[in-house]
């Protein structure tokens, strides 16, 4: 009986990966037709081999392998920024119970829920001002202070819940604040915060407008960005365009599949708390 009570929910959730996974493998082997055959037989027909010339090619039009530095060491330093900082305002906020608290975390949320449209000429004219327009160092600040607004809320909300006597324990024994926090903080929240190392790199990978206005140069451009001043060229063929898409979103996905055990047991021990 039970089994047949799962079988609406396992049928719903198999044909929404279905849905999911179908984009990707329509942008895939469209990737991998020639422009001839994408043109006779549309975007749903099987390829009848493997054509590679459209990956070249945008490769070598965008300089991809420079982009894709570009997007891995932005993406990978504001995750591993955001994720510092977010733990040591979260230990302040969560355990050191500093004053005024709540509008803290409430200054925090609200620069969460501070859309990009609103920081780009303030960031534009910092940047100018301090010599960091145009490197790829001004993007990972901006990103690191935004990622760690949300990363803040939400291990402030966890560490408010820490067993107060395993830390009084420790401190009894002679152990520092530092102590504290890097010895039994940070392993006892590690699987939250692996999540949010996935979940920084992820959004910090998809991110463009903000990319688009500091990043004017060829050479620190990101994957997002390089995509979508292609795109506006207007220059590629069906094939290529496929090709673009399929490598633009191929290393996230492949970041995630690696990290998606992180991931699960993150939500698990945090579901379990």
């Amino acid at each position: 009986m039970s089994a047949l009570r799962r079988s609406p929910v396992l049928a719903a959730l198999v044909i929404a990966a279905v849905l999911m996974v179908l984009p990707f493998v329509i942008v895939a082997l469209n990737a991998v037709k020639s422009p001839a055959e994408y043109n006779a037989h549309g975007p749903l027909s099987l390829p009848d081999g493997l054509y590679l010339d459209g990956l070249k090619g945008f490769w070598q039009r965008v300089d991809f392998g420079r982009k894709l530095a570009n997007s891995v060491l932005i993406s990978g330093s504001v995750a591993v920024g955001a994720a510092v900082l977010s733990i040591l305002n979260a230990y302040a906020i969560g355990i050191g119970r500093i004053r005024g608290r709540t509008w803290v975390l409430a200054f925090f949320v609200l620069a969460n829920m501070l859309p990009q449209e609103a920081l780009v000429y303030p960031v534009y004219y910092l940047s100018k001002q301090l010599g960091l327009y145009d490197t790829r160092l001004s993007v990972v600040i901006v990103f690191t202070v935004v990622q760690a607004a949300f990363g803040t809320y939400l291990l402030s909300s966890v560490l408010g819940s820490f067993p107060r006597e395993v830390i009084e324990a420790a401190r009894i024994d002679g152990a520092g604040p530092w102590q504290v926090l890097w010895r039994i903080v940070v392993p006892v929240s590690r699987p939250t915060i692996a999540v949010l190392l996935v979940f920084f790199f992820v959004w910090t990978w998809n991110e463009f407008l903000l990319p688009l206005v500091m990043l004017i140069s060829n050479d620190n451009q990101t994957v997002s960005v390089a995509l979508g001043v292609l795109q506006g060229q207007r220059l590629m063929d069906a094939t290529m365009t496929n090709a673009a898409a399929l490598l633009g979103v191929l290393p996230a996905v492949v970041f995630f599949l690696v990290f998606q055990r992180t991931l699960t047991r993150g939500i698990a021990a945090g579901a379990v708390k």
